[in-house]
């Protein structure tokens, strides 16, 4: 989902010799999948206060200020570093909105975020090992939101790497990185969410 590294490394060398519309292009590649990585996290309860939108533009904005300070030390990939300023502020809108409004929000739905369709049905097809998938659009959309409840009940670390390897589709060195994991800690965290995940589906469909 991420913009091809090539040519974002190409526009970050543009950048280093002051390009303003090269730092205008890497940014606007990258909205997308910023959108994206914020919609995966964003607590559908805090909808009416929250615009994803608004937090997409705060970190697009940070990632500019902050772009020469990256430039000169680049600790990490260009889309993992601003995977970090994303998350930074979705903690802080979840902080802010359910500490200030904790008894009207919480009085709302759980946790539950904008997972797309064909990825939540995709995984739990495989999970379950189900011979044949749903046919049809409500069936699909059943498995969706049933697969949406079971996320929710994954601890937050389970969640992450569920959310960064299987809809964001970030790698496993990739998630190694942005987590400060070995490539070995990464996968077997990979795992165990994912046998995690399954016995929950299962104990889901057995009920």
């Amino acid at each position: 989902m991420w913009p091809d590294s090539t040519e974002t490394q190409e526009l970050l060398q543009r950048a280093r010799r002051g390009e303003k519309t090269a730092v205008e292009q890497l940014l606007a590649r990258h909205r997308e999948p910023v959108q994206r990585m914020i919609g995966l996290r964003l607590d559908r309860a805090l909808a009416p206060r929250v615009d994803a939108s608004d937090i997409v533009q705060e970190v697009l904005l940070e990632a500019s200020q902050r772009l020469s300070e990256y430039l000169r030390q680049p600790a990490m990939p260009f889309h993992l570093w601003l995977r970090h300023i994303a998350r930074d502020h979705v903690i802080d809108a979840h902080r802010r909105h359910r500490k200030a409004q904790r008894r009207s929000v919480d009085r709302e739905q759980p946790m539950r975020t904008a997972w797309p369709d064909q990825s939540s049905v995709e995984l739990a097809a495989d999970l379950i090992d189900r011979e044949l998938t749903p046919a049809t659009a409500a069936l699909r959309r059943e498995l969706a939101d049933r697969f949406q409840e079971v996320l929710a009940e994954l601890n937050e670390d389970e969640r992450e790497v569920i959310l960064m390897r299987h809809f964001e589709q970030l790698s496993n060195q990739e998630v190694a990185t942005a987590l400060g994991l070995s490539e070995a800690a990464a996968a077997m965290r990979h795992l165990r969410a994912l046998r995690r995940l399954r016995a929950l589906i299962e104990a889901h469909e057995g009920r």
